[in-house]
């Protein structure tokens, strides 16, 4: 039992190590800027192990030089409420963790019933749909890890509630336009503006900037597919939303 206890406290002071850690990180990024994320180095890690080079794509601008136009439209389409919530809309967990249950129910089902003479599988783990906002979305991009689970995810609302506290909205935002991803190895809002429109993040026109909202949630398929019809569509609803978005 000594042993067990002495185990467990270990566990609980590694924990309470890595919060500090952590909450030093965001008080650091809320003066300095970030020279890179957690997911930038481990994207860059993947890209130089299957492909055998380095790509990193990566300009810093200020706040103030990131076109209104990228913002609206990142607003509009990622987080319409991004400047009057705390870190998290509840409503959008509440019905994210509602859609996580019936896919464990389904799962479950499917294990316990399988198809007939159909070859036996692995079960294929749960993918546990986030329902996240803006700061969330920073809090897992600049310090956690890629997995998707319930743990990591109870982690990332705690460090959201840090960079509300510790952050203005508008320095959230700036670290998070400046750092996300926009395809393989392009970070920010001046590498994807160069990338996809050859200009700068200050000269993006409204349906520029949609488009590139629109690419957030899976930008390296966007990417290959930049002929696409849903692409295309889904743009001009958020130039239709733009003008409602409240930045901070």
């Amino acid at each position: 039992m000594k042993a067990l206890a002495r185990w467990i406290a270990l566990a609980l002071l590694a924990a309470c190590a890595l919060e500090v850690f952590f909450i030093a990180r965001i008080a650091l990024a809320a003066t300095m800027d970030p020279q890179s994320t957690s997911f930038q180095r481990s994207e860059a890690f993947r890209i130089a192990r299957d492909k055998g080079h380095l790509r990193w794509a990566q300009d810093w601008l200020p706040y103030p030089r990131i076109s209104d136009n990228l913002k609206r439209a990142v607003i509009a389409s990622e987080d319409d409420s991004f400047a009057n919530h705390d870190g998290v809309d509840w409503e959008a967990l509440e019905k994210a963790w509602e859609r996580n249950q019936k896919a464990e129910d389904r799962a479950a089902k499917q294990q316990a019933h399988p198809r007939p003479n159909a070859p036996a599988k692995p079960p294929r783990p749960i993918k546990i749909v986030g329902g996240s906002t803006i700061t969330q979305q920073l809090a897992k991009n600049l310090l956690l890890s890629g997995e998707r689970t319930l743990l990591r995810k109870g982690q990332e609302i705690i460090l959201t509630f840090a960079l509300e506290k510790m952050m203005s909205k508008e320095r959230i935002f700036e670290i998070y336009l400046n750092s996300v991803e926009w395809g393989e190895g392009v970070f920010g809002a001046e590498a994807a503006a160069r990338h996809y429109f050859r200009k700068g993040a200050a000269q993006l026109t409204a349906y520029e900037a949609a488009r590139l909202a629109v690419m957030l949630p899976r930008p390296k398929y966007f990417e290959k597919l930049p002929a696409s019809g849903y692409l295309a569509a889904r743009a001009n609803v958020i130039v239709a939303r733009m003008r409602a978005a409240e930045l901070p």
